[in-house]
């Protein structure tokens, strides 16, 4: 008689096992064992596969490049979340700690403020970062730890019509609510971030009743009420529509880069000044970064967010998107941005962190006198 493959099975109240019964019974532990297994790798691999999950407002065809060599340097595979900046703050909030976020890549300092006023971030301990930043680009660092940085900057800066405008004319912000240049200014909303930055920043320098003063003089001096973008107020010169506009510099330098004859058609009837160089400098923004606040991978962020100082981070972040570098030691290889400055312009000083502050102020007084 075969011998069982299990003889100790067999007792007297139990029957001993068959020979056919007994390789049945071992095939299927065998076959369950391997369907666990099977199950289990897929779960295991996840597990050990190095992620990193980004919420980003930016979207522009030189990220993906920025994106494909940090994976292609450290093997860390980005998931990524495109939205605007107050998609993301508002999706972080409804998340809460089941938020699979681990950085996040606003592009306004304003957001940045909002985002680490409303606790969405989580503060970030980086020697290599602090060194790489001027301090006026992110922060403030508390116990050690910064909520942000800035990565890139734009200038917000003033266009006008070559053929109806002097230069001197409207070479400060101030001048925007003057009335000599009553029925010329075209500018989008007063609430879009932009706006609200750049009107926190003038409240640090002239106070709050001299910038209520003169948000009231540019309110005064539209030649039409606010409206579309920033790309829209330089058309909007061009075509006589008004005289004098307020841009971001990056939207000028993508139409000083087009090859379209449009394109070229308005950049030859506009200037640009860089206001108040003889004062306080012009007003620049950020795009900025942050790890969040539950973020589960926190070493692949904190990496991320050094890597995007970096000079070839910097290249792609910046330089490829017509902004400014911001971490030091990196310089300027953008060609429209070195057509406007001559390479270089004296930018305000005041920390980015109090121009967000005075963004609730800001938007008071913008209701007050009328900006819409």
């Amino acid at each position: 008689m075969p011998q069982t493959l299990f003889p100790k099975l067999s007792s007297p109240q139990t029957p001993s096992l068959t020979p056919s019964l007994t390789l049945s019974l071992t095939q299927s532990l065998i076959g369950a064992g391997l369907l666990l297994a099977a199950l289990a790798a897929p779960l295991q691999s996840q597990a050990q596969e190095a992620t990193l999950n980004i919420y980003s407002a930016r979207h522009y065809p030189t990220d993906e490049a920025l994106y494909g060599n940090f994976t292609k340097s450290t093997g860390i595979k980005i998931n990524r979340v495109d939205a605007d900046d107050a998609g993301i703050l508002a999706r972080l909030k409804a998340e809460g700690s089941a938020s699979p976020a681990d950085v996040i890549l606003l592009v306004d300092a304003a957001r940045l403020v909002k985002g680490e006023n409303d606790g969405l971030f989580a503060p970030v301990k980086s020697a290599a970062l602090q060194a790489a930043i001027p301090a006026q680009y992110h922060a403030k660092t508390v116990d050690g730890g910064v909520a942000w940085f800035g990565f890139s900057t734009r200038a917000r800066v003033v266009v006008y019509d070559k053929a109806r405008v002097n230069r001197d004319d409207v070479d400060t912000y101030e001048e925007l609510g003057d009335a000599k240049n009553k029925g010329r200014l075209c500018i989008r909303s007063g609430s879009h971030p932009y706006n609200l930055s750049l009107f926190g920043a003038v409240m640090e320098h002239l106070g709050d009743k001299a910038t209520e003063d003169w948000l009231k003089g540019m309110v005064a001096n539209m030649a039409r009420a606010p409206k579309g973008g920033d790309t829209d107020q330089i058309r909007a010169v061009a075509s006589g529509e008004c005289a004098v506009a307020v841009t971001n510099t990056y939207y000028l330098a993508r139409l000083m880069r087009s090859t379209s004859a449009e394109d070229k058609a308005v950049v030859e009837k506009i200037g640009v000044v860089f206001p108040n160089q003889n004062t306080w400098g012009t007003h620049v923004n950020i795009a900025g970064g942050a790890m969040a606040k539950y973020a589960k991978n926190n070493a692949n962020a904190i990496k991320f967010l050094e890597y995007l100082a970096s000079p070839s981070a910097q290249e792609h972040f910046a330089n490829g998107n017509n902004e400014w570098p911001v971490a030091k030691g990196v310089s300027l290889s953008n060609p429209a941005l070195q057509a406007m400055t001559g390479g270089n312009f004296k930018s305000e000083t005041i920390p980015i962190s109090a121009v967000g502050a005075n963004q609730i102020k800001v938007q008071q007084m913008l209701d007050r006198v009328g900006f819409r």
